[in-house]
């Protein structure tokens, strides 16, 4: 009868589907479909089920067609299978339509739509569903609390998870293996895994999915000595070790770089015969890496031939740049593109790591083919690596193109902003990350506040900025208080540097090289070696940045002979080779204290050419001593490093002309005309109400340029009283004495110190800066206005800062 064929045909399925693979059902539907054998909703939903379970979309959507066609949509099994099917093929709208068109619903319907959310990541469509269900009254079951419970543990929603467990001890879940296993995995996720350790051993039947949920959530949550008791445990309790036990258990070798046992480990993984799994020999490239020994790590890369996945390929990629191998790294980058594996976002993100030796142009077309150009993490590793190239505006490109920027990739076009003293773009993009609700986390901070370091930077801006890190509760951050201090330094408040210093609970290496330099640029020498030697009272680890800055400071001290123990020191004690940075202090610690032949020296026993820094030192002590035959070797040197650079020719023509030899200067002056180089203007500028102004010598341009004259007239006038005599000398042009004088008092600083007196309250501090160096008239000016006026006057020029308080 057709009745008993339909029952045959469906029993035949049924089995089929539970004791062979998932074509053998396939095949005899498709028999069974060609015989015109008749089949029921039991059959039909079967076939759905192997469809899904092989997640084979095409053959389950020729199967939905022949339910249409049979009528039996309306089979609540059949339209339960559906949803499940198209869900697991990550056709979630296909699924969602195929619910909505079923007229009845129960548990199972309910739990496969709200399974397939959370299986696609989609959790607060999966809880908002889970809300609706009870609304509808349809009572869930334990495969229902687990996929909700799945959902919540990936948001990590803790609040609604506890609530959630409260309803499964309520509805009689509690004591099911399967409930206990779905709220150790919740709470590990969420970080609560005390309470998922209080499941654990409240659970009467534990099986090796229990064990493993527990071992895997002591590792993702840091606790590593709880997950190897764990594992002891349950070897102790003789319960099989999967292969997800022994990847849980190498993933925490490797977040301890335990070597001994990782090999134990593998040893034991052989025995049992999962050397050649997918997941441990992952975890194994993983922990060999981290633990330094890569050709261990490559050859379990190399066993893995069959299961090389993109995965993998980041696994041995990740190993090698880990540990400095970044060739090698690149090498099999390349590889794993020939061998036709796409890359991912992550393996991107790594590999532009590599530079020098991989160029980021090269990467970034290659993720605009594979359409990777929007994810967050490789749009942040493009613009970081652009960034360290000096790719600015590439940068800014690639930050405009990610669709979902996170604080991450805020932070780090800060980052760029900063290091390319860009203040007034890195400002703005601060202020876009608020106007888009992203919250600033102490690195997007600490990046904006180094930007404000910049000579260009508003004083103001800082200080704003300082004051918006305390309201987010990130000025206590090491980062935080590390950039304040560091930007304090920069922009002249040396105090307010020293305070933060002192308050810092704690200090990495840049708060103590920040606060030497800092000390040696405002020219506090002694404060500096202070700094120095506490540094070494308790034993901080030194770098080559510390040792410029100590020397920096015995410069700027006259400490000839402190200068020369510390280098020793850093040679002898520390074992640091010295760098073209320290050969240049040392010229310039001989050259201003006017030991030119020692200078001189220290060039000659480089083991590298000198650099126009170190010239451009010796020129400058030349100019001081009137050293004219030095001067004018130093000069060639200079010319010949930088021919298009004006400094080496105004300082070789200021030489001639304070010796007075007028010929040899316009000789130097012609050749700059020739060469078409161009002296760079001086100028100073000062910040008055959050607003720049800028002045050049003898400029005019100024509204208040009458008030700024007369003052200038007025000062000249008590600065003769106190016994002020202009020193001519350092006006270098071959004019007459009277026009000399004229010259130096309308210097652009003085310009920018008359604007600043007349426009700024007595209390408050007046901060210049200029472009090139102050000359020595214009120092000794500012120092007696200061006494004239009793104000604080700080200047900052090409050199170091100049502090004078009347």
């Amino acid at each position: 009868s057709p009745q008993r064929a339909q029952s045959g045909c469906s029993r035949s399925l049924s089995e089929y589907s539970r004791y062979y693979q998932n074509q053998s059902p396939l095949d005899f539907f498709a028999s069974v479909h060609r015989w015109g054998l008749p089949v029921d909703g039991s059959a039909l939903s079967r076939v759905i089920n192997v469809c899904a379970n092989s997640f084979d979309q095409n053959a389950g959507k020729q199967v939905h067609c022949q339910c249409v066609k049979s009528g039996f949509l309306e089979d609540v099994s059949v339209g339960s299978a559906l949803v499940d099917m198209y869900m697991k093929t990550e056709s979630v709208e296909d699924g969602r339509r195929a619910f909505d068109e079923m007229a009845d619903k129960n548990v199972v319907s309910w739990t496969s739509l709200l399974s397939g959310y959370a299986r696609n990541s989609l959790n607060r469509e999966a809880v908002e569903l889970f809300r609706r269900m009870q609304v509808e009254g349809i009572k869930p079951n334990a495969f229902t609390y687990t996929a909700v419970l799945g959902a919540l543990g990936d948001d990590g929603l803790a609040e609604k998870g506890i609530q959630l467990h409260a309803m499964v001890i309520k509805d009689g879940f509690a004591s099911t293996t399967y409930s206990g296993n779905s709220l150790i995995s919740m709470y590990s996720k969420v970080g609560m895994i005390r309470d998922a350790r209080a499941v654990f051993n409240m659970m009467g039947n534990k099986d090796a999915v229990s064990w493993n949920s527990m071992i895997s959530g002591y590792v993702a949550n840091g606790h590593d000595m709880e997950a190897l008791v764990m594992f002891h445990s349950m070897r102790n309790a003789e319960v099989s070790l999967s292969q997800l036990t022994f990847a849980n258990v190498i993933k925490l070798c490797a977040n301890v770089r335990e070597i001994i046992f990782t090999r134990q480990l593998h040893c034991q993984v052989v025995k049992v015969g999962l050397e050649f799994d997918d997941k441990v020999g992952k975890a194994l490239i993983v922990a060999y890496g981290k633990c330094c020994e890569m050709d261990d790590a490559f050859k379990s890369f190399s066993s893995m031939s069959q299961y090389q996945d993109v995965v993998s390929w980041t696994a041995i990629i990740t190993g090698y740049l880990q540990n400095g191998q970044a060739a090698q790294a690149v090498d099999l980058f390349c590889q794993m593109r020939r061998e036709g594996v796409k890359p991912n976002d992550f393996t991107y993100s790594l590999i532009l790591g590599a530079q020098p030796l991989i160029a980021p142009h090269e990467v970034h077309a290659q993720v605009i083919k594979t359409n990777y150009q929007s994810s967050s993490t490789v749009g942040t590793a493009l613009l970081d690596a652009y960034v360290k190239i000096g790719s600015i505006d590439a940068a800014a490109t690639v930050f405009k193109s990610v669709q979902e920027r996170d604080v991450v990739s805020w932070s780090a076009m800060l980052a760029g902003y900063a290091l390319s003293g860009d203040t007034e773009n890195a400002v703005k993009v601060y202020l876009q990350l608020g106007k888009e609700g992203v919250r600033p986390n102490e690195f997007t901070y600490s990046s904006v506040i180094n930007a404000c370091a910049a000579p260009s930077a508003a004083v103001e801006q800082g200080k704003q900025l300082h004051a918006c890190s305390i309201k987010s509760g990130y000025s206590d951050a090491l980062c935080v208080t590390s950039a304040l201090l560091t930007m304090y330094a920069k922009r002249g408040n040396i105090e307010s540097a020293s305070k933060l210093f002192q308050r810092q609970r704690e200090r990495d290496l840049v708060s103590w090289n920040s606060m030497i330099s800092g000390y040696a640029q405002h020219g506090h020498a002694k404060k500096a070696l202070e700094v120095f030697k506490e540094m070494q009272r308790q034993k901080m680890t030194m770098d080559s940045i510390t040792f410029i800055g100590v020397i920096s400071a015995c410069t700027h001290g006259g400490f000839v002979q402190e200068g020369e123990r510390y280098y020793d020191m850093m040679i002898n004690n520390h074992q640091i080779s010295p760098t073209m940075e320290h050969y240049s202090c040392m010229v310039d610690l001989y050259s201003r204290a006017g030991m030119l032949e020692k200078a001189m020296d220290t060039i000659n026993g480089m083991p590298f050419p000198a650099s126009a820094s170190v010239w451009r030192s010796i020129l400058a002590g030349c100019h001081v001593q009137r050293n004219l035959e030095l001067g004018k070797l130093a000069a060639e040197k200079l010319i010949s490093l930088q021919p298009d650079h004006s400094s080496s020719y105004v300082l070789l023509s200021n030489i001639y002309a304070a010796a007075g030899k007028w010929r040899e200067r316009a000789e130097v002056r012609r050749m700059m005309d020739e060469r078409k180089v161009r002296k760079e203007a001086g100028y100073s500028w000062i910040e008055v109400k959050n607003k720049t102004y800028f002045f050049l010598a003898g400029d005019i341009s100024h509204p208040l340029q009458e008030s700024i004259y007369a003052k200038l007239e007025e000062l000249g006038i008590r600065l003769r009283d106190y016994g002020y005599q202009p020193d001519t000398n350092y006006v270098l042009h071959d004019v007459e004495e009277e026009h000399k004088e004229a010259i130096l008092s309308h210097h652009s600083e003085r310009l920018a110190l008359a604007f600043g007196l007349i426009t700024t309250s007595p209390e408050i501090p007046i901060h210049i800066s200029k472009n090139l160096r102050v000359c020595g008239d214009c120092h000794n000016v500012i120092k007696l206005v200061s006494m004239i006026e009793s104000r604080e006057i700080i200047v900052r020029d090409s050199n170091r800062f100049h502090h004078f308080n009347g």
